[in-house]
Formats: structure tokens, sequence, C-alpha cells
């Protein structure tokens, strides 16, 4: 198997893959009746991704508009491979399904405050994890799985669990490798900097490391320096 000395180096050999293809070991039977239903992980990522492909908001990738829960959830399954090959089925799909159907439980339902932000990132774990559950349920995963899954998307036992804190970092890589450079177009330079604290407060230092390797424009990599006192 070819060795990568990088995260970085990782993601860029995985851009235009299917995220993971562990099918040939990746199956759970679950008896139906007379029936044994087999579940893979390639039917529940196909599944995840044709109900984020229904989101209205559309994100441009190589000019193209794509569905951004669709891209969303693709992208955290590369980020989760490179960073993480060797993840569990449960943390391959909450990765996936990390912010299926987000759009329908909108920011703007809640205070735009503290209190409010917290509230609706708590809506949204719960959502994920049970319209996840649902899905895997009907495609006949086995309830180990399915209860490993939605306690993943609920993020319990985060800072002490491995998987959970795997989750964690993979959506904080995705963030600094695809979305902060749009964020921090709209916002000032103080809130960007308290952001980035943040975010590097939420990952394990396996986390930080490949976040450190992951290729900016200079313009943000000379802020991320500065909020992390490099000089």
């Amino acid at each position: 198997m070819k060795r990568f000395e990088t995260f970085a180096q990782a993601q860029t050999h995985r851009q235009g893959r299917q995220p993971l293809n562990r099918d040939a070991h990746s199956t759970h039977t679950r008896p139906t009746g007379f029936i044994a239903s087999v579940f893979t992980l390639a039917a529940a990522f196909d599944a995840i991704d044709n109900i984020n492909a229904l989101d209205p908001n559309s994100e441009s990738v190589e000019g193209e508009p794509i569905a951004k829960s669709l891209i969303y959830g693709q992208r955290m399954s590369r980020c989760l491979a490179a960073f993480k090959p060797q993840a569990s089925d449960a943390l391959a799909i909450a990765a996936r399904a990390q912010h299926i159907e987000r759009w329908v439980i909108p920011r703007s339902d809640y205070p735009m405050n503290r209190a409010g932000y917290h509230s609706w990132r708590t809506e949204l774990g719960q959502h994920h994890a049970r319209r996840t559950q649902t899905l895997l349920t009907g495609l006949g995963a086995d309830t180990q799985l399915i209860e490993e899954v939605g306690r993943l998307l609920r993020k319990e036992d985060l800072k002490h669990d491995p998987d959970t804190q795997t989750l964690e970092d993979v959506a904080c890589l995705v963030f600094i490798q695809f979305y902060l450079d749009a964020f921090s177009q709209q916002h000032d330079e103080p809130k960007l900097i308290r952001i980035i604290h943040k975010t590097w407060r939420k990952m394990s230092d396996g986390g930080r490391a490949a976040a450190l390797t992951i290729p900016l424009n200079p313009a943000l990599q000379l802020l991320i320096n500065k909020a992390l006192g490099v000089p």
C-alpha cells in the first residue's frame, strides 16, 4: 500500500476517487423472517447521498452547481479516508451523514445568540442521528451499528471516545480546507481569529498536525499563523 508523508498528500491522491470502497468486507447480515438481507457501506452512502442531493442550497464545484449537503458529505468521506484509512463502518457512515438534511433545521429558527446557536447545533445532531438511524434500519443494518452511528452523530463522549473525536477532527479539517476561505471573506479579523482558536481547541493533536499540512492561500495561512502565534 502506498504511504503518504502528510494528510494533504493523501487528500490529493484521493481526489476524484470514491471516498471509501470497502464493500468486500463491510457487510452485515440481518435476519428478516426466513430471508437474510445484506447491508453494505455502498448502499448506505448511496442512500445518504440521495437524501442530501435534495438540498435546495447549492455550491459551485468546478463550475457545476452541486447540493451543499451532498458535496459536504463526500468531502467528509474523502477526508476521513485520508486521515484514518482504517475507520470503522460506523465512523465512515457518520462522516458521510454529518450534515444529512441539515437544511430542514435552519439557523434562523433559533435566537441569534450563543444559547440559540448551541440549541440549534444540539437539535441538528439529534436530527442527523435519527434520520440516519431510520435510513440504516431500512437498509437492514444490524442494531449495534445503528446505535453506534447515532452515538457518533450526537457527538457523545467527545474528547474521550476516539471515534467521536476523529469525527470532530475530520469536520474541522473539512472546514479549514474547503470553507474557511469563503468564511474569511464574510467576517473581520478578530472574529476569524476567535473561530480559528475554537476550531483548534476542538481537534486532537493528530487533527492539528493534519491541519498544518493543508495547502492554503497566503493570506489565509498568515491569518492562521497569527491566530496560533506562529511567527
